[in-house]
Order: C-alpha cells, then structure tokens, then sequence
C-alpha cells in the first residue's frame, strides 16, 4: 500500500464539511486518528516519504519561526483544472511558510513542481463532481475565521491516513 506525506496546516472548522465530501467521493481517505484533519491548506507535498530527525527538527525550526496567525476563507474560486478551493486571506503567512520549507526541502517542490506559482488554497470539491462556486458558497457559511497554530505532518495513504508529528507555530520543538 503506497502513500505519502504533506506538510499542512489543518482547518479544523471546516472539518465536518470536508470529511463528509471525503466519505462521498473515498472513504478510505477518512481516518480513525481524532488528530488527522482532511480539512486543509498544504504547504509541501507531496514531502518526504521517510523523513528522519533532522528533517522533523529542520520543520520545527521553520514552524516556530512563523507566529500563529487568524485567517480568512471568504470566497469559494476554482482553478482551470476544476479544483473547488478557499483561498485564505491573508495568503502571504502560507506562502512564507512554504518558501522556507521549499528552500529546506528543494527536492520536493510543492506539487511535485507542477504548479510554477502555488496558491494557498483549501480543495473542497470538483467540478468534475457537479459542485460548482455558486452550489459550494450556498452550502457554506462564509466567511469562516480560523487561527493557524499548527503545522502538521500528515501521512495519506487509503485506509491509513494519520498524523505523524506536529509543531506549534512560534513555538519550540514536536509533538509526536
């Protein structure tokens, strides 16, 4: 069973809307782990597949380096390639974020490097599935404010999505 790793930032107050798009589309993507969020904006990933202790002390580092922050989700957009997505506001604490760990990490561009210019999003839906921006923002109650103080190093693989570790954002060291 193959899977992979993604550096996130879990939005726990859209959780319940998400995992309920999760069951629909694939269950195997739902998690017994109460600590696991499917509701997310991802910095780097895919990330490493085995990252050791230098790797984990090298985002804890970055993580704690970057203050908690509150953000918005105000407006649901969608990209040319019919991903459904919120787009945070302000972006700019996401993109620092990514920057770092782009240059800590450069062998794992974000997107495997498909995207010249990430944005930082939440992926709700597809319009391959009938969702569309008017039918997501009628089912939304947005704007939603939310608080990033984590970043957490999540393992997605069918049947096996958990966390592996987390860090406090302007904070020292992992919690695994």
């Amino acid at each position: 069973m193959s899977g992979h790793t993604v550096l996130v930032v879990p939005v726990p107050a859209l959780q319940p809307f998400v995992r309920e798009r999760t069951a629909r589309y694939d269950a195997s993507f739902l998690s017994a782990d109460p600590g696991f969020v499917n509701a997310h904006i991802t910095l780097l990933g895919p990330w490493l597949p085995e990252p050791g202790d230098v790797d984990l002390a090298t985002v804890g580092r970055i993580a704690a380096a970057q203050p908690a922050f509150d953000y918005r989700l105000a407006r649901v957009e969608g990209f040319p390639d019919g991903v459904l997505h919120l787009p945070p506001s302000p972006g700019s604490p996401f993109r620092r974020l990514t920057a770092a760990l782009v240059q800590a990490f450069p062998e794992t561009p974000p997107y495997r490097g498909e995207f010249p210019d990430t944005v930082p999003h939440l992926t709700l839906d597809h319009a391959s599935t009938g969702a569309t921006v008017a039918s997501l923002t009628a089912e939304l109650a947005l704007p939603v404010t939310a608080r990033a103080d984590r970043v957490d190093l999540q393992w997605w693989a069918n049947h096996d999505c958990h966390v592996r570790a987390s860090w406090p954002l302007g904070g020292p060291g992992a919690a695994a």
